[in-house]
């Protein structure tokens, strides 16, 4: 009985081995082994792949206009593959940008979309199918559209690597990472989301979609704010703080705070409010001399103290997506948010998995400890 177990023993010994060697690919996501290759090459991670912009805001805030904007300034990738080698040499400061539309409820879309979700789950049917308003057929076809979500990565990996075809070295796995060989063929990649922001931000689709997307690329949040509206009101202004507060904290990418419009409406008072708590307290009492000191003022007073610290985690900008001014500065501001996701967001991902190793290592050695002292006692 004993040798029985003392082969059984044996046998679990090595199956654990094993699985400490499938645990490691297990956990192995596209964006450490990019982390690392950037490292290898003393590059930064935007270096080494392309930024995903995750374009989001209130409805009408202007998200799609935006977006067209974008990429304008921005190369399309079907250029840069008919052009000569001579004509990419003199175009190489000019970026590359990919498009993509989540939101299927839109009839028309201003810029070229190189994936639409729309060509994928028709809202209208689904509507009517399933016999839903419209804020049900938009989560309902987000939910569709992310059940097969591995394909579009896998898209944009081809797309952003191209060039990897054309090296010397095959590729060492079958990850959908680039080998450190590879150069990156886009530079952003960017994504327009439905004009409902909740349904987006606050479904389980919109959650595995952002995950998904920051496990294979650098990936940032543009949060488009209604500058003009903000400005005239301390209460919006506090709102979409708040808003931004929770995404930011639910998401955990770094966020931008995108002030449009200001071609109608200077952005500079709102970013005067985030950078200075004594200049929006000094607007709170204006504010409250004229309208009243109520209890949502006073609310707005407290919950300014509570995200002074926050703003400090923000980056920020003032744009126009009407005028394209401001543009420039966008893209800067992106860079620095990619910074920060390699450094915080990256950072915190590789000592959950090391955390996520050490419990199963754990877990793995107190069972074998447990089983020998079993087979000990049957001895």
């Amino acid at each position: 009985m004993a040798d029985s177990l003392q082969s059984s023993f044996q046998r679990i010994q090595i199956s654990e081995e094993d699985l400490a060697g499938a645990e490691s690919a297990e956990v192995n996501m596209p964006i450490l082994t990019k982390s690392l290759d950037a490292t290898a090459r003393l590059l930064k991670l935007r270096d080494v792949s392309p930024v995903c912009v995750l374009v989001v805001g209130m409805a009408g805030s202007g998200k799609t206009t935006l977006m067209t904007t974008l990429q304008r300034s921005l190369r399309l990738p079907v250029e840069s593959t008919d052009e000569s080698e001579d004509d990419k040499g003199e175009e190489s400061s000019e970026p590359i940008g990919y498009c993509l539309n989540l939101d299927p409820a839109t009839k028309l879309v201003p810029f070229g979309a190189s994936i639409d979700i729309r060509d994928t789950v028709d809202y209208k049917e689904v509507m009517k199918q399933h016999r839903l308003g419209p804020n049900g057929a938009i989560m309902t076809s987000l939910n569709l559209f992310a059940t097969k979500f591995d394909q579009v990565i896998s898209i944009l990996d081809n797309r952003s690597y191209k060039e990897e075809k054309k090296s010397n070295e095959p590729p060492t796995s079958s990850d959908d990472a680039p080998p450190p060989t590879a150069s990156k063929a886009l530079d952003y990649i960017l994504v327009d989301t439905p004009g409902q922001i909740e349904a987006f931000t606050w479904s389980a689709s919109g959650s595995i979609i952002t995950a998904a997307l920051a496990s294979s690329f650098p990936t940032v949040l543009a949060f488009v704010v209604d500058t003009p509206r903000c400005a005239a009101s301390l209460n919006t202004f506090m709102s979409n703080m708040l808003y931004a507060c929770s995404m930011f904290y639910r998401t955990r990418l770094p966020l931008i705070v995108v002030f449009n419009k200001c071609d109608v409406s200077s952005g500079e008072v709102c970013m005067e409010w985030m950078s200075d708590y004594e200049k929006f307290q000094e607007a709170m009492d204006d504010f409250m001399a004229s309208d009243g000191s109520g209890y949502y003022a006073s609310l707005t007073r407290s919950l300014s103290l509570v995200l002074d610290e926050f703003y400090q985690t923000l980056h920020r900008v003032c744009l126009s997506a009407a005028t394209g001014d401001g543009i420039a500065e966008f893209w800067e501001v992106v860079k620095k948010a990619a910074d920060d996701f390699e450094e915080d967001y990256v950072g915190d991902l590789k000592c959950r998995v090391e955390e996520q190793k050490a419990r199963k290592r754990a877990l793995a050695k107190d069972g074998l400890n447990r089983l020998k002292k079993d087979i000990e006692s049957e001895e």
